[in-house]
């Protein structure tokens, strides 16, 4: 979907405190077998085609989202390392889903934001009222698990 003169740009975000150091949540982040492991329905068959560890990896899994079945193709980046991860779609859809990672003390703030070009017309009204809530609550499930590893390994 090519973003034309009347698409729009849609955005959600979630943010969680993790139960881990900043550097320990990070290294999780940019395991990309491991963060397979964190992410919720509606990903699924998700698979490691390049790389496998931070910049320069190249994932490939399918999302069911808004009744529809997408396959995405995303290229790891880390514009800022051990601090920001990037994915974003190598095909058309626009799709930028940014991990920002901030220390606090013995803990880490996450905060996942997705971007992507969004329909127009009646379609897209729709998307820009429940995209969003849809993909918060999908970023929110993810933190959980993220947060529920963390733990489990701090314990270990």
């Amino acid at each position: 979907m090519e973003a034309g003169p009347m698409a729009h740009v849609v955005v959600a975000s979630a943010e969680r405190t993790i139960g881990a150091p900043a550097h320990e949540v990070y290294q999780y982040l940019t395991d990309m077998e491991l963060h397979a492991r964190f992410l919720p329905r509606p990903f699924y068959d998700f698979q490691v085609e390049e790389g496998g560890r931070g910049a320069g990896s190249v994932v490939r899994f399918k999302i069911d989202f808004a009744g529809g079945v997408r396959e995405l193709r995303m290229r790891i980046t880390e514009p800022e390392p051990g601090r920001t991860l990037v994915r974003t779609d190598t095909g058309d859809s626009g799709l930028v889903t940014t991990f920002t990672v901030t220390p606090r003390g013995e803990r880490a703030q996450v905060n996942i934001t997705s971007r992507f070009h969004g329909e127009s017309g009646v379609a897209g009204f729709v998307e820009r009222i429940v995209a969003p809530r849809r993909l918060h609550r999908v970023h929110a499930r993810e933190l959980a698990g993220l947060d529920t590893h963390a733990r489990e390994q701090r314990v270990a």
